[in-house]
């Protein structure tokens, strides 16, 4: 079953100053990222290390939250099929990216954190199901880099 799906954003950038990029100090890094029937738009910019705002979600971040969201949504569904009643899930993920001499970078990898409360099914099960679940992520299939789980099962 070879199924696509199509995801379109809208990015904008809002941080000309006034002379555009006539420096790399001279303009901010603010941008508006949207997209047909959301609710609310992102308020996005650079990490503050790269003279970001550090009160906006910046493209590491999003990277971030995305697997950790996917991983969440897979785990949930796999646990719905398995009979894994889940009556909560938290996660404090965290990645590293690596700076190159040339000015670019990449992430070397990512752990998710997550701490998921079960009111139904085995505790074994329920933290084996974190493979399953890892399996079936699209964004973690989709990056280069090691998407690392240290999940933990508490009792309701």
């Amino acid at each position: 079953m070879d199924h696509q799906h199509h995801y379109a954003v809208s990015v904008e950038w809002t941080g000309n100053r006034g002379s555009g990029t006539s420096d790399y100090r001279a303009y901010g890094r603010d941008n508006t990222v949207r997209a047909e029937g959301k609710l609310h738009e992102l308020a996005g910019s650079s990490d503050r290390t790269f003279h970001g705002d550090r009160e906006r979600w910046n493209p590491e971040e999003l990277l971030l939250a995305a697997l950790s969201q996917c991983h969440m949504l897979s785990y949930l569904h796999v646990a719905a099929s398995r009979g894994i009643v889940v009556t909560a899930y938290t996660d404090d993920a965290v990645g590293e990216m690596r700076q190159t001499p040339d000015g670019g970078g990449h992430f070397t990898e990512v752990t998710l954190r997550p701490v998921v409360t079960i009111a139904a099914g085995e505790e074994a099960e329920a933290l084996e199901a974190h493979h399953e679940a890892a399996a079936k992520c699209f964004i973690a299939a989709s990056v280069n880099f090691p998407v690392r789980h240290e999940p933990s099962i508490r009792l309701a």
